[in-house]
């Protein structure tokens, strides 16, 4: 690991109190923010899309490739038996972060997309009958709502959406109506990766269960905000992303309760995820490599792996203390902001803030804002029935990482001034 890391971002450990947390340390830990943009420094404002990866991280892929790389699982030689050591450590390392029982309920994907898609199709799709309905909400990601309908179109069964109110909240009280006989299946985000607003999963998961209803949880965002942990929450499977959570593109995560992995057949069929093959018959493997077929993202997990170790590092507490913080101030400066329109900024938040400015279509912002040096997202960002709740085409988006500084939202704010001088 990074040197940096092992010293743990901390300044001032010795006063009474909670230290402060010394994002500078943190920032160099991240090669490419040092970096100019237009001639401008890099402010990095799009990390609900994909975060940047520390130093710790690179490392860590280079070094499976320069010193350790093999396939895993089937080779007898030294450094099969070292790249598969180093897998298996990762898994371990997700399933401490989620704090699942065990390692077979963690299964390696490519994104959460995939491991959505992995439940819709090998879980939900045997259960689901003609008449019977999939419940979601109106906060979802294109990810959580296609693979639904895919799966209820194939059975003849229905998707509905629990309504949320105008600052984004669910209405817990039209969720728990909408949970009827004929829900097979809820799956809902953990926090909107539109408005930054943190649903009450653990109570949504309660009232489903109770009605015997299993529950998949889109963690993607909340895996990078939140302390999660999947045994509290009483979900029955729940998705992430490495790529968010400052590890590499290309793997993901589903947890899955193991009697319901157990019971599950194959997503995709090919080599180890079999347990005895003829012509006549294949019997599989028990998970999670049962859903892991072919040779997998195997730097992609140890890099995910070396991510968890990098943000458990500086402290999950003291990382989401310092995005309150920056939220808040990010909040404040806005809402003063000239002709600044914010979405859901009321309720339990993380992370993300989203607004229009005037009449002023978000790509035009968005574009202004890149000749700032200042990186955000523009548009429907995955979300088009959200922006329908809300009359609107799109917005612009700042997500905030563990790397982002208040000076970094006032060069936001100074930006927009400029928005609003070109177009008045």
């Amino acid at each position: 690991m990074n040197p940096a890391v092992a010293e743990v971002a901390w300044r001032g450990a010795d006063r009474a109190g909670p230290p402060a947390y010394d994002v500078d340390r943190v920032r160099a830990d991240f090669p490419i923010l040092s970096r100019e943009v237009r001639g401008k420094p890099l402010t990095f404002l799009d990390s609900g899309a994909s975060a940047q990866k520390p130093r710790a991280v690179i490392d860590a892929v280079s070094a499976v490739y320069e010193r350790e790389y093999a396939n895993i699982h089937r080779g007898v030689h030294y450094l099969s038996a070292r790249a598969t050591e180093l897998h298996d450590e990762a898994r371990e390392k997700v399933r401490a972060y989620l704090n699942a029982a065990e390692t077979r309920e963690i299964v390696f994907t490519r994104n959460a997309t995939e491991a959505i898609n992995l439940v819709a199709s090998s879980f939900a799709a045997r259960r689901l009958r003609e008449g019977d309905e999939i419940l979601l909400t109106e906060l979802e990601h294109h990810a959580n709502i296609v693979p639904w309908q895919l799966a209820a179109e194939r059975a003849g069964a229905a998707v509905r959406a629990a309504p949320v109110d105008d600052d984004g909240l669910v209405d817990l009280e039209a969720f728990e109506a909408m949970l009827t006989p004929r829900t097979r299946m809820v799956a809902f985000t953990h926090i909107s990766n539109v408005l930054g607003v943190v649903t009450p999963a653990r109570e949504m998961t309660r009232l489903a269960r109770e009605k015997g209803i299993p529950v998949l949880i889109d963690g993607a965002q909340s895996a990078v905000h939140l302390d999660v942990d999947v045994r509290d929450l009483g979900c029955d499977f729940f998705a992430f992303t490495g790529h968010k959570l400052y590890g590499p593109s290309g793997i993901g995560v589903l947890y899955g309760k193991a009697e319901h992995l157990e019971a599950m057949p194959p997503y995709q069929g090919g080599g180890d995820m079999i347990e005895y093959v003829t012509f006549e018959k294949t019997t599989f493997a028990a998970p999670p490599e049962r859903f892991e077929a072919g040779t997998p993202n195997i730097s992609g997990a140890i890099g995910l792996g070396a991510a968890i170790d990098y943000v458990n590092a500086l402290g999950r507490d003291a990382v989401a203390a310092h995005e309150r913080d920056l939220l808040r101030y990010a909040t404040a400066r806005l809402s003063d902001a000239p002709g600044v329109r914010l979405f859901g900024a009321r309720g339990e938040k993380a992370g993300i803030v989203s607004f229009l400015q005037d009449d002023v279509h978000p790509h035009d912002v968005g574009t202004i804002l890149d000749r700032d040096g200042i990186a955000v997202r523009v548009g429907h960002h995955c979300a088009q029935p959200l922006m329908d709740r809300f009359g609107i085409s799109g917005t612009v988006r700042a997500s905030i990482g563990l790397y982002n500084t208040r000076e970094e939202i006032d060069r936001l704010v100074d930006s927009l001034h400029h928005v609003k001088e070109i177009f008045g």
